[in-house]
Formats: structure tokens, sequence, C-alpha cells
């Protein structure tokens, strides 16, 4: 009996009709893609609905790899360069058979690769392309550590030598590295291991944290902490002597914060490492930030403004003089909306200088200058230095201090554009917090054009996304009307997005322009209150962070929960 068509098989299970069927027949032609691909492209079914049909189509059991604790020593039954190459994951061992998850079941080549190699009896299970790979990553990731740990036990003692830098502090991680380099150090493996599942997972930090048994390594995944590995008691000295080194830190001091940095060529990614140490009391937390440097084609389209907002942010941006201010907590989106900025605003007939710590994107054609507190070049210093240069615009990094803010201020009194970032929760926040630095209100209400203030809120899962009948009390959390009969959503958990419902994040916005009335309202010190029901009265379109994610919440891109928790309001 001939076996069904995957079509057919998908209007049985009533995932698509008829209609959507033909219309990806048709699209089929066009693209030359297979049926499957072209359903989960136009969002018409999810990849696990396209696997779990597979499964029945080829009688092969459907695998949910999110929901599977595979093992350790199932990395030495196959290894990492097999698994990657067949992209296949092996999942159990039982007798003489050996179980393994592929998101392409009839890859006969693999199948016998994979036979040969273990001389064991295959039974391919099927799974989505994205799990296979996060699997991969998963158990060979910690498969490298964990043998690099094993290493270094053996070779405690032993001078592992040294990994030259190809210049200044780059290094170069490769994946063979990891598992053919019998040469390297335990310890340089092992670091270079966690490195590698960092970038694999978009972590944006690593964070080392010693404890009195062993140490934990986190990582920092869609602005939220996952446990990753615990690494040994005897092994830890080892491994935040070796980070330190590659950041050009003194190993041996031990009893103050130090700051470094390394470049590292990882997974044909250009990664900025900045790292710092703080004592604590088990020895020495280490925190590393992960900035890709080969990403630099960052824009305002990127930034997800709406058209009211984006109108708002055109105009902020195209003042000849004054200031213009970004706020938001550390991690909220700060510095790619500064960087699309620059981008926009960096034409040949300006000088346009920025003034940095650290510099993190390097963009052609900008004079960037590093601030470096050891040789004085402070942010105030800086600054000075700048406005002898003849800018037209100035980008400066953060405005930390009384000095630096009012200089920021008195540039735009001669004519420059001065872009910076100040830490507050919102932009009326930005107001009082130049007046708490020392700034004088007339000053403030001469020279500030607008304020920018920001947040990144996770994105619902698209691959487990489920609508749901929003409850009261979450109606009222929110403190807006909803339309009666309106569905919210919510993930609830799958191989894709590490069983947290959550995908990726998105910006929030609440900009605020400084018109003259509010400008006079800061020149005779108004309150807060004053200046938030002036700002509401002249500016019907202004929205704040709350209601700018309740939009994102009824349109199901993200969830209640999360505009409350990075809105500063518990459930």
């Amino acid at each position: 009996m001939p076996k069904k068509r995957i079509g057919d098989l998908l209007i049985e299970r009533g995932l698509i009709n008829e209609n959507e069927l033909q219309y990806a027949l048709e699209m089929q032609k066009q693209t030359h893609e297979k049926l499957g691909e072209v359903l989960i492209n136009n969002k018409i079914v999810t990849p696990d609905d396209i696997a779990q049909t597979l499964a029945i189509q080829l009688e092969v059991d459907y695998i949910d790899l999110a929901k599977v604790s595979i093992k350790q020593e199932m990395a030495k039954l196959v290894q990492r360069n097999t698994a990657k190459q067949n992209h296949l994951v092996p999942v159990q061992k039982e007798g003489d058979t050996l179980y393994v998850a592929m998101d392409d079941p009839l890859n006969y080549y693999a199948l016998d690769e994979v036979r040969k190699a273990t001389n064991l009896k295959i039974v391919p299970l099927i799974s989505t392309h994205v799990a296979v790979e996060r699997a991969i990553n998963t158990l060979y990731g910690n498969e490298n550590a964990k043998q690099a740990i094993a290493d270094y036990k053996k070779e405690i003692g032993h001078d592992g030598g040294t990994e030259s830098p190809l210049s200044g502090f780059d290094y170069v991680i490769t994946s063979n590295s990891l598992s053919r380099d019998s040469e390297s150090a335990p310890t340089i493996r092992l670091v270079n291991s966690i490195i590698e599942r960092a970038v694999a997972e978009r972590a944006s930090d690593i964070h080392f944290e010693p404890r009195e048994t062993d140490m934990d390594v986190r990582m920092r995944i869609d602005g939220v902490l996952r446990d990753i590995l615990k690494v040994p008691n005897e092994v830890t000295a080892a491994v935040l002597a070796r980070i330190k080194t590659m950041s050009g830190m003194d190993v041996a001091e031990k009893r103050i914060p130090q700051d470094g940095r390394f470049a590292v060529s990882v997974l044909n990614k250009s990664i900025d490492m900045r790292v710092s140490t703080l004592p604590i009391a088990w020895g020495e937390k280490i925190v590393c930030r992960l900035l890709d440097k080969s990403n630099t084609e960052i824009d305002k389209e990127m930034l997800g403004l709406r058209s009211d907002d984006m109108e708002k942010y055109e105009k902020l941006i195209h003042y000849k003089n004054g200031v213009m201010l970004l706020v938001g907590p550390t991690g909220s989106g700060k510095t790619t909306t500064m960087y699309a900025m620059l981008n926009e605003l960096n034409t040949r007939d300006v000088n346009l200088v920025t003034l940095e710590d650290p510099i993190e994107y390097n963009l052609d054609g900008l004079n960037q200058v590093q601030v470096n507190t050891k040789t004085n070049m402070t942010f105030a210093n800086g600054l000075r230095a700048i406005l002898r240069q003849d800018p037209d615009i100035v980008s400066v990094g953060e405005i930390r201090d009384g000095e630096t803010a009012e200089i920021c201020l008195r540039a735009a009194l001669t004519g420059r554009f001065v872009m910076s970032t100040i830490h507050t929760n919102d932009a009326v926040g930005a107001i009082d917090r130049l007046e708490d630095l020392g700034v004088e209100p007339y000053l403030i209400s001469a020279t500030l054009r607008g304020v920018i203030s920001q947040r990144l809120v996770r994105r619902v899962c698209p691959y487990c996304a489920e609508e749901y009948e929003p409850q009261r009390d979450e109606v009222e959390r929110l403190g807006v009307k909803i339309k009666p009969g309106t569905k919210f959503k919510f993930g609830k958990g799958c191989q894709h997005c590490f069983n947290t419902g959550y995908s990726g994040r998105i910006a929030i916005f609440e900009i605020m322009m400084v018109t003259p009335q509010i400008a006079e309202l800061i020149y005779h010190k108004a309150g807060r209150g004053e200046i938030e029901k002036e700002l509401k009265k002249e500016d019907s379109d202004f929205v704040s962070l709350k209601e700018s994610g309740v939009k994102l919440i009824e349109e199901g891109v993200t969830t209640v929960y999360e505009v409350l928790r990075v809105t500063n309001e518990n459930m």
C-alpha cells in the first residue's frame, strides 16, 4: 500500500485545509522547497506539526527532545563531528540498539556512518531541525567541558602550556580544537567549550560563581540567567586564572575587582568579551559580557518602533542643537538604539564624535574615543577635548556625574547636538536625575529636546504559543481597558525555547518630547506630577512603557508577566 502524501496527512490531522495546501503547492513551484518548509515559512503549520506528521508517514517514532534528558555517556558513542555533520544526536542505548534523533530519518548515509562507528543497530527517531541542533549543542557542549575537567583532574600540578594569541588578546576557538586538540591544556579546552556554548545559545553574559563545594556557570539568555554547568572545586581556580590571563588581568591579585577584555573568533563570529571580577565569600566571581562585533548592520527598522514613535524618533535625532537622552537600566537595549541613531546620522557633511566606555562597535566614518581613567581620559576630560575638535554631533556613552552632565548641556548651548544615556526608570525621571546631579533647571529647560525610555521584553515562542482568555485580575493589573473577547497568548514551553515559552526579545518605548510648555515647567522647577499631566495633555499620542507593552500583549507578541516584570511591577 503506497504511503499517503504529507499534504493529505496534514489535512487528515486537521492542521491545514485544502485551500492552504493548494496555496503551498503553488508556492512550492516558485521556491522549489519541500512542502513542509513552505508551510512552516508561511506560518501555516509549526515545525512540530511537520515532524509529527512525517513520523506517521514514514512510520518512525517522533521524539520531543525538550522532554528528554540525554545521558552524558551518549557523547562517547557518537563523536561530536559525526553528530554535527550528519545532524543527529544519540538519545538512548538499549542492548545492541542505539536510538538517534534526526530531522531527516531518510538520510541512510548518516545512519550507516553511525552504525559503522558504533557497531550497533541504529533506530532513527524524528524531531525538528532546531530541536536536534539544540540537543547537539547541549550534549557536546557539556561533554567537552566535562572531558576537560576530567583531564585537568589527572594533570593537577602539570603545566598544561599556553595558547598563543593572534594579536593582543585575540583567540580562535573552533569546534575541531575542542574535540581533537589533545595538546591544549584541559583548562583551555574547558573555557573554550563554555564560550562556544554561550555563542551558540546567543547568551549575552556568562557568570562564573564560586560556591563552597563547586562553581556554578550560568548564562544570560534572552535576559534571564540559566544554569549551564557545575565545575568541581579543584578545577575552579584554574578556570578563573585562565579567564583572567586571556583578559590581561593580574592573575595573582584576588583582593580587588579587576576589568579586562579580549576578542575571540568562534563559530564564524567575532566576539568581544568584556570581563570583570569581584571578590566574594568563596573566591572571585567573574562575569563575561559577550558582544558580537560581526553584527554592525544596526538600523532604526530593527528597533521595533511604531509609526507614532518613529515620527518622534526622526524629529529627535535631526535637531541641529540640544540634548537627546536615552534612559533605561543595564541590558535594556540602549546601546543598540544609540548605534542605530549613529548609523543614520553618520554622513560626510558632519563631524560626529563619540566618547564611549567601552567602544562596543567600530563604525566606519565615526571618530570614536575610548574612555581611559588610567590616563585621566574621563568622560568629562574627554568631552572637553572633543569640543575643541569642531564637532557637529557628540555622542557620550553615559552621563555618570554632574560635571559630565553640565558639559553636555553647555555644549548644546553652543550649537551642538548631544546624545547620551542616563540611568532612570522612565522618561520624566531623566529631568529629576539631571537636577540630582546638580544641573541648573534653566540649563535643562534650554537644551533638553527629548527623552527615549526603553525596556526589552521577551517574545512568546511562536512554536508553542497558545491563546487564552485573560483573567480579570490580569487586566486590572495592567490598568487599561481591554476589548471584550480579546485573547492573549502565552508559550506553554517546547524544545525551541528551553521550555520557557519565550524566544527572542523586542523593545518597548516611551518617548517624551520637550515642548515649550514642558520646558517652562522645568525652568520653574515644577514637580513630576505637573510635567506628566502637561505631557499627556499636549501629546495625545504619548504612550507610556506599560501602554507600549500592552499593545504587544494584545498582538500576542509578549505576555502580561513580561510587561509587568520589566516595568517593575509584580503579578
